[in-house]
This record gives structure tokens, sequence and C-alpha cells, in this order.
């Protein structure tokens, strides 16, 4: 789909000609910079996927560069040093100021080469694992063997041959970003980067920075089009976008062109967008809170995502799915759910769909001693956690039989994550249902551990 670009700075004519010829033969696509103000030049017009950098230059050595670079913080880009007058305290330096290596010249091409490949296969991975991290436990494939969900994963499956723009609706919970993600699984952008930002947890201030990126002097903060380079951009809760940058979005995607805030200089767009909403965009579009014309260019093909109540039948497999899971991730103890709590789930009206039961299940494995849950345990968690009229029996697991500060954590993260789910994932709103302050409620999520996508 999309070749790696790689950025060669070098003071010598030669050497940059041979070594752009070598990377080109092997398929991927090259810049060039003969010092240091060109190479923040080619920095600035494109982000390189790597760098090779030369230490000894006229105008800037390639450590002050490097380390510019690396000051800059936000997404980490390879650099190889190369050296022909190199001593072993400057491989040093270098690999402590954040070289992923140091070539020593003349250079061996096909050390060169293999140190490219892994260089680019490293920086990969590492983006892997970040968004493993941020989507923690989020289900790779859509779960359930009913018939709405085979249809819906083949739909998803026809769709990724496509590289059109995909708006995707259904509940809160329902499960979106894991039908996104399989989308992105499927199509032939799979081995690029894909990037999620949840619209509603970005400050309307911030919109534009994180989604277009900022150059302050030689510095440069690449937004989420960029990072996304080659794969897919996943907009979700796209109706909380603000109409200033609805419109600055839909000019990068008409005109596959966008400038950074502060930047004079058009950057080339070469994204997929999967937009994912709650809302009915028709509605905000007739209300005027969702420009009519980004709306279409958005929903080019609607993909829609049936509530968990509408496939009910699918609940022990997810049931199942989620007991591995925390027992596996996080070291809970298993335990299992009778032929009558499951049957009763699968007839719960499950307002917060398949994050609602991922939660309950993670709240029944942490709270329960017995080896089998059943429906008198169930009920007690469907209501209110702390409401109670009679004692605990006798060997029964109970919020009464924790430290009072354990208690009370307990309660606060079933507490929060249960209206989490019921604001959308959004901050804001959980703050006005909760009346707490923001900046205190982001340290309180932060403290017991519930994540919250887009938030810094």
């Amino acid at each position: 789909m999309t070749a790696p670009y790689i950025l060669v700075v070098d003071d010598e004519p030669d050497i940059r000609a041979l070594v752009k010829e070598i990377l080109e033969d092997e398929g991927y696509e090259i810049g060039i910079a003969e010092n240091g103000s060109q190479a923040r030049d080619r920095r600035r017009e494109r982000r390189p996927d790597l760098v090779l950098l030369d230490i000894w230059m006229p105008d800037l050595d390639g450590i002050t560069l490097l380390k510019e670079w690396v000051d800059e913080g936000g997404v980490k880009t390879p650099v190889i040093m190369m050296s022909g007058h190199g001593t072993v305290e400057t491989a040093v330096e270098a690999t402590r100021s954040g070289a992923y290596d140091f070539l020593e010249k003349p250079l061996s091409m096909a050390k060169l080469l293999l140190t490219v490949e892994r260089a680019l296969e490293n920086a990969r991975l590492q983006q892997e694992n970040l968004g493993l991290k941020r989507q923690s436990t989020t289900v790779a494939e859509p779960i359930g063997r009913s018939p709405a969900m085979n249809a819906l994963r083949e739909q998803v499956r026809r769709i990724a041959n496509h590289d059109t723009s995909v708006l995707i609706t259904g509940e809160p919970g329902s499960g979106k970003e894991v039908f996104s993600r399989y989308l992105h699984a499927n199509s032939a952008r799979r081995s690029h980067p894909f990037v999620d930002v949840t619209v509603a947890g970005v400050v309307r201030e911030n919109a534009a920075v994180e989604l277009f990126g900022i150059e302050e002097g030689d510095r440069i903060h690449y937004g989420r089009l960029e990072q996304a380079r080659g794969g897919i951009l996943f907009l979700n809760d796209i109706a909380d976008m603000d109409l200033a940058t609805q419109g600055r979005l839909l000019s990068a995607l008409e005109g596959r062109t966008f400038l950074r805030v502060g930047g004079a200089e058009p950057i080339h767009v070469n994204v997929r967008i999967i937009a994912s909403t709650h809302h009915n965009l028709e509605e905000e579009v007739s209300s005027g809170r969702f420009r009519e014309d980004l709306y279409y260019h958005l929903n080019v093909v609607p993909l829609h995502v049936p509530s968990l109540r509408d496939h009910c039948e699918d609940v022990p497999d997810l049931i199942n799915y989620y007991v591995n899971l925390f027992v596996g991730q996080e070291g809970l103890p298993y335990r299992s759910f009778s032929v009558a709590v499951q049957n009763r789930l699968r007839n719960h009206s499950w307002p917060g769909n398949v994050r609602e039961l991922k939660n309950l299940v993670q709240r029944l494995l942490i709270l329960g001693i017995r080896a089998e849950i059943e429906l008198d345990e169930l009920e007690r968690a469907l209501g209110t956690p702390m409401r109670r009229t009679n004692p605990p029996e006798p060997g029964e697991s109970s919020w009464l039989d924790l430290p009072l500060r354990e208690a009370r954590d307990m309660f606060e993260k079933v507490y929060l994550e249960h209206h989490l789910y019921l604001s959308g994932g959004s901050v804001a709103r959980l703050a006005k249902q909760t009346g707490m302050e923001r900046t205190h409620l982001y340290r309180k999520l932060r403290a017991l551990g519930i994540e919250v996508k887009g938030t810094k």
C-alpha cells in the first residue's frame, strides 16, 4: 500500500546517491538532505518512518539534531547514526541520546539493509504495543456465533476490500471500535498503523493540534493524520467534533492535503477514515451541529452494530471470553457462571451493551469467593452494590467484609465505570453527571485504573 519513507542525511554526495539507490532497489521511498538545515526542512515537509543521519556535517552535527528531535516527544522515529570518524564514545553518546543504532563508514550494504529492516520492524512493534496498551481489553475479533454477528463479520470483510470511508453507528458499548479494528485487520492497510482518536476526550481548543499537528519554530508535533499515514484513522464519537474542526477535516479529506497549526507547507494525506457515533447524524445535521458535506463524505459505507439485546444468544460466548481474559491478564480467580445465571443474563436488557457485560464479569470475579456464580449474587451485582437490607450470609463475599478504604475504592470504581459508559466515554459528560471537577476526576480515574481513551 505505502512504502516506508526513509530520510538520508549526509554531506557526502556519493554516499547519499549510493544509499538512495540501494534502498530504492529494496522498495523504500527515499528523501535526501545534505546538511542539518535541509534535514529539518525535509522532516517538516513529511514525517519519515526512519532517518539515516550522519554525525559530522558542516552546519550542525547529527547528535545535536538527534537530541532536538528526541526532546520534541510525540511519535518516535527511529534514527540510525552514521560516521566515518566515530569513536566508541561517539557511538555510546548516540545510542544514549536515542539513536536506534550506529553504523561505521565505509558502509557495509548488507549490514545497512539488515539494520534498516530491524529498525522499521522495531518501530512497528512499538506502535503495536502502544495500540495494545490503549485498547487494553478490547476484543481482537467480534465475539459471537449468532446470525446477526456472522452476517456483520461477513459485511465487514467485504467492506475491508474497498478503500472508502466508513461510518459505524451503534449504541455506546456495542463494539464499534472492535469492528473498526476487525476491518483494519482484514484490509490492505493491515500492515500500517491503526490510530484511534476519541473525539469526546479531546479538549476543543486542542482538537486541531491533535489531528493536524503543530509547528513551533524547528519543533514539530505530528498529528494523528500523519501518525496514521498509510493506515486507518478511527474517529470515535465523531458527532462531538466542533464545527471548526469538522470544516478543517473535510478540507483535508477532499483536497488530500492539510496544514499543520502554524505551518505553511501542505502535508499529503494518505489514510482511510473510519468514523463512529451513537448519535443520529442526520438529526445532528438538521440541527446544524454537524456539517452536511462532512456527513456525506464519511457515510460512503454505513455499518450498524446491533445492541447486545438484539443478539443476546451471544452472551454465553462473551462471558467465556471475558472470564478467560481477566483470569489470564489480571490474574483474577476463575469462577464459572451457572446455567441459571447465563439464562438470566441472556434476558437482561443490557443498557450498557458489551461494555456493561465486560464490567459485570470483572466485578463478579473480583468480589466473589464461591467457585460458581449463582442467581442471588448476580442479582446483587446487577443492582446497586452498596444497598442491601439483609446481612450477608455466612461465608459470602460482601462489600461489608472489606476494609473501609478498599470498599470505598471498589464502590467508586464500579460507580464511575457505570456512569462512564452512560456518558458514552466522555469525561466532560461524566464530570457533569457526577458533579466532580474535571482535573480531580482525571486523577481519580487514573488512580482506580479506569482507562479513558483519547485523554492525556
